[in-house]
């Protein structure tokens, strides 16, 4: 076993100054712990989105009645604020480990020999994203859950796992230019089942922002809409985003696609199958609220989908590059500047 350099002055100075490019000097990841850290970063994206739903539903969205303190006396919950308060403050808390999953990557990618700019940067797109909807979080309750900002919310966080989708498929991913797997035409296709996809998710915002659940016991301001109308304009939407799924595995057959997109394909139509049936399901019992938060989780998993067909269009092979036989000093050039 190598034994562990000692710091000197000159280290403690450089990992002050820099402190991702003096682990990156010092520590070389295997690509799998890249990937397990995108990956962790893309799980819990979508378990904060559930979670906030379970605040909703539960009806403690306003639980903690300020922010940044949870009270204007207490920062955290108190015993006077029952379960609403816990629920609500637990959400607030889930946030730093949002942030330590997004650290984490963040760091890994960082520390990846050899270094990827491109992988680095989506990790702090994830970590600029979560600060911004923690903003819009506190927002939301200084607000009183106004159902706008409510919706804003909520799609922010679409983004976040829309980045942290992207960036776990590029930890399995090499840094040369993408090559397409598919013709113009398949690839218009699925441009068009994206942007299917996103106004299906931005209706159903609208759905949960004029429907009965308004996140707090209390009276709160509802979207001045029919959400039965709504609900069947979201369905109609969901039909859509099915029928193109359906059509995209019929033409990828017809061309002879590779079997990524093709199975990429396969499991977006299975998800929506299983979403679909919650949604019908809820609509037609009163929305139950477990249903609710299911039909939630599978929003994420549809999304999650839909961009993993995008993204399985094409390849992007391996870059060669030869790594220097000598081990990175902890004081090199490597960590002279913030990348």
């Amino acid at each position: 076993m190598d034994p562990v350099p000692k710091l000197t002055r000159a280290d403690a100075t450089d990992a002050v100054r820099n402190p991702l490019a003096f682990i990156a000097a010092r520590w070389t990841p295997e690509p799998r712990t890249v990937q397990r850290a995108a990956l962790a970063a893309l799980v819990m994206s979508v378990v904060i989105v559930v979670t906030g739903g379970a605040v909703r539903l539960t009806g403690s969205g306003l639980g903690c009645p300020t922010w940044p303190k949870c009270t204007d006396d207490s920062l955290t919950t108190t015993s006077a604020m029952g379960v609403h308060g816990v629920i609500e403050f637990g959400n607030r808390m889930l946030t730093y480990v949002l942030c330590a999953a997004v650290g984490w990557a963040i760091i890994a990618a960082r520390s990846e020999k050899p270094y990827r700019r491109s992988l680095t940067r989506l990790g702090w797109a994830q970590f600029w994203v979560v600060m911004s909807n923690a903003v819009l979080g506190g927002i939301v309750v200084l607000v009183g859950l106004n159902p706008y900002t409510v919706a804003a919310h909520f799609l922010l966080s679409t983004a976040l796992i829309a980045v942290a989708t992207v960036m776990w498929q590029r930890t399995r991913e090499g840094d040369d230019a993408p090559r397409p797997l598919v013709g113009t035409s398949v690839r218009q296709l699925v441009w068009f089942l994206v942007a299917a996809a996103v106004l299906l998710i931005a209706v159903g915002t609208v759905v949960t922002g004029s429907g009965p659940h308004a996140g707090d016991s209390s009276e709160v301001e509802r979207m001045p809409l029919d959400w039965e109308t709504v609900s069947k304009l979201h369905a109609v939407l969901a039909w859509i985003v099915v029928t193109l799924t359906f059509a995209l595995w019929f033409v990828l057959r017809a061309v002879d696609s590779p079997k990524g997109p093709l199975d990429r394909t396969r499991d977006l139509f299975l998800v929506l199958l299983g979403q679909g049936v919650i949604g019908y399901v809820q609509y037609f019992t009163d929305l139950p609220e477990a249903l609710v938060g299911l039909h939630m989780f599978g929003s994420c998993l549809v999304w999650i989908a839909v961009l993993r067909v995008l993204l399985a269009l094409r390849e992007r092979p391996e870059i060669e590059v030869h790594l220097p036989d000598q081990p990175y000093a902890a004081t090199s050039s490597s960590i002279a500047g913030p990348r």
